[in-house]
């Protein structure tokens, strides 16, 4: 029961002790978000009206999913172990179901579209695939009727220049993985955060910002790192030997909080962090008890490039269009369900610091694959990840239904980006410059879902 109140410390750690599983009960989460707008026009979409986001959650109950209201407006859905939320600037993220094996993955997320685009194109409604909105500026975009949103947007101000920004104009998609235990969480949350930026390089799809091109290859990236200063970056501490649970808890008690939830009703916590909630000094007309579900809530909250929760949640990845969502899950799982895939990539960042980390979560965003890194290219090390995560894929050799292929399907279009030196970013800034005669609107044509 997550309503339980927090008695001692202890029930804080062994939350994210509970997240260990067996590896035959590891599954994979993706998550993937995207812009939705008016097809005639461009215009993004409103919350209220007949080809509003409302409408479109509607059709969506209408098929079966099942709604969750804040007051009585429709901000959430749920189908099994599914969830559709509503992001701050309308963006619509599927959560996925734990599942087996990335043909599920591909599955569910050719079911989602497809259910998606039932629904929004009776009403000339359309969806991106992109990481950073390519034409609308922050104050076009109209905020999400929920609560949350009203007490982030005015504190993103006091954190950070372009938190807002992050809000209404960006998209990522995320995968989630699993571990065996403190070791292993350990040791997966490392090799994560050394290749969150390689992982940004190779997914870069966010070029354009205002109709123009931007000087970044994942512009989404750059504006997470000025977001908010106490709830981002790669969390040095995790390198250090000491690093368990009880310290990414310690992390996590001294970050401030956004909001507890009462009766329905959203209480504004940015004055205070988990820990002052926990020691009571949450002043207001009577004590309130911090409970399991206001913990759970917050660490959802924290915004690293690599998340524990009771799973590893990787976040450094551009949402992207339909053909490529489902090489992302499986380029992690290939590096990280395979245990001699694992080895390899853990030896190939072997001696990597937290300077070579810093440079290349700052140096990816704007230069992407071609960045310099060490004795070559960040490409350089991307080719030979996908390398290791194909083996991996191979080595696990779980069929599709139809027995022809397995898992390493799904790495064909990564393959063919890193032959040529490319990411998505490289080829949308190639068409914007040629084939669309820097006609941004051009890019709805071709990365509509």
């Amino acid at each position: 029961m997550t309503d339980v109140i927090i008695e001692d410390y202890q029930q804080l750690v062994s939350y994210l002790e509970g997240g260990s599983k067996p590896i035959y009960e590891w599954r994979i989460g993706t998550e993937h978000e995207k812009f939705g707008y008016i097809k005639k026009n461009k215009k993004p979409l409103k919350y209220f009206g007949e080809n509003g986001i409302s409408s479109i959650l509607q059709g969506l109950v209408n098929l079966g999913w099942k709604p969750v209201y804040e007051e009585n407006n429709i901000i959430a859905l749920s189908f099994g172990q599914q969830s559709i939320t509503l992001e701050p600037g309308g963006q619509l993220e599927l959560s996925g179901a734990p599942l087996d094996n990335i043909h599920e993955t591909c599955r569910e997320v050719n079911s989602h579209l497809s259910q998606l685009k039932s629904v929004s194109e009776k009403m000339g409604i359309g969806f991106i695939g992109i990481g950073f909105h390519p034409k609308l500026r922050v104050d076009e975009v109209p905020l999400m009727p929920k609560s949350r949103y009203k007490i982030m947007k005015e504190y993103m101000p006091l954190v950070g220049e372009l938190g807002q920004h992050m809000m209404k104009r960006t998209c990522t998609n995320q995968v989630n993985l699993d571990y065996s235990s403190e070791e292993d969480m350990k040791e997966k949350y490392r090799l994560m955060l050394n290749l969150e930026g390689i992982a940004t390089a190779i997914f870069a799809n966010s070029p354009f910002d205002n109709k123009k091109l931007s000087p970044y290859k994942s512009l989404r990236s750059h504006f997470w790192h000025y977001t908010d200063k106490n709830r981002t970056g790669l969390l040095p501490f995790v390198f250090k030997k000491d690093f368990n649970f009880e310290k990414y808890v310690e992390y996590a008690l001294d970050i401030p909080m956004y909001f507890i939830v009462r009766d329905h009703k959203y209480i504004n916590m940015t004055n205070y962090t988990f820990r002052d909630f926990f020691e009571n000094k949450y002043k207001n007309n009577k004590l309130i008890e911090p409970t399991m579900d206001d913990w759970i809530n917050h660490l959802s909250t924290l915004f690293p490039q690599v998340r524990l929760k009771q799973f590893l949640e990787i976040r450094s990845m551009d949402a992207c269009s339909w053909d490529v969502i489902c090489s992302q899950p499986a380029f992690w799982i290939g590096l990280l369900y395979n245990e001699a895939s694992f080895d390899k990539a853990k030896d190939l960042v072997e001696g990597w610091t937290n300077d070579d980390r810093s440079y290349i979560n700052k140096i990816a965003p704007k230069e992407g694959l071609q960045a310099k890194f060490k004795e070559g290219t960040i490409l350089d090390v991307a080719q030979k990840l996908f390398e290791i995560s194909k083996q991996g894929l191979d080595n696990r050799n779980i069929l599709a239904r139809n027995k022809k292929y397995n898992e390493t399907f799904y790495l064909k279009d990564l393959e063919s980006n890193l032959s040529s030196g490319q990411a998505p970013a490289d080829i949308l800034i190639d068409k914007f410059n040629t084939k669309w005669n820097k006609d941004i609107n051009k890019v709805y044509s071709e990365h509509i879902f």
